[in-house]
């Protein structure tokens, strides 16, 4: 039987790479709506009917869902937008995935969430609000600087990028959660998560995804992938 797996976020960094990855296996039903589609996922009807407009796009239920939306004050150009995508629109996928049979959730959230500041705190208020929907297992995906290649031109960024890559070998130790790292290790990690089926809550740090990720090339044999 397919995996049935709902995606939200799939146009951006991490969920594009996400959604190329589980498209390509036949044992995977995904189902990955994007808002820019003409019938894609209405994420203001979403937060009011969460399994409805679910549903829509995937009628036999959900078994994972994945949370890769998020976006920054500089795009939705005042902290009340940003916090309704980074935890309203989030939290309207979760609950919908919870009504529809999910029992997996895997959120895409940042290194330091709950720390000081208006971003983190709402990494960490999407967090705990995640898992008192009480899944059996949630994965709280928690990167780093990301390296990588946006659809969007975004230069400040490039440079950080760059020195953040030259930074990241300096940091050890607790330090090393803020290093850099490559977005296709992240949406490996994600991926090979996304099949597993062990219960309980997880926190994946860089250091985990680095060692979570290399799983997925092994990913044509289930053996490496399945249950434990």
């Amino acid at each position: 039987m397919a995996h049935r797996i709902f995606l939200a976020g799939g146009t951006g960094l991490i969920g594009r790479m996400v959604a190329e990855r589980l498209s390509a296996r036949d044992d995977v039903h995904l189902a990955a709506p994007s808002r820019r589609d003409a019938n894609g996922i209405d994420y203001e009807r979403l937060c009011s009917d969460p399994a409805d407009e679910m549903r829509r796009f995937i009628p036999d239920g959900v078994e994972v869902a994945i949370s890769c939306l998020g976006t920054t004050i500089r795009q939705a150009r005042s902290q009340a937008a940003m916090y309704r995508v980074d935890h309203d629109y989030v939290l309207a996928v979760a609950r919908g995935a919870r009504a529809l049979g999910a029992k997996r959730f895997i959120l895409m959230t940042a290194a330091g969430a709950g720390g000081p500041g208006f971003y983190l705190r709402t990494k960490g208020e999407i967090e705990r609000a995640v898992e008192a929907l009480r899944f059996e297992r949630v994965d709280l995906i928690r990167p780093g600087f990301l390296l990588g290649e946006r659809t969007e031109h975004r230069p400040v960024e490039a440079i950080g990028q760059r020195l953040f890559a030259a930074l990241t070998p300096l940091l050890r130790g607790p330090l090393s959660r803020w290093g850099a790292i490559p977005a296709d290790t992240v949406a490996d990690a994600i991926a090979t998560l996304a099949l597993k089926e062990a219960s309980g809550c997880f926190v994946q740090e860089n250091r985990d995804l680095r060692m979570i990720a290399p799983a997925w090339t092994q990913a044509g044999n289930d053996s490496h992938i399945g249950r434990s």
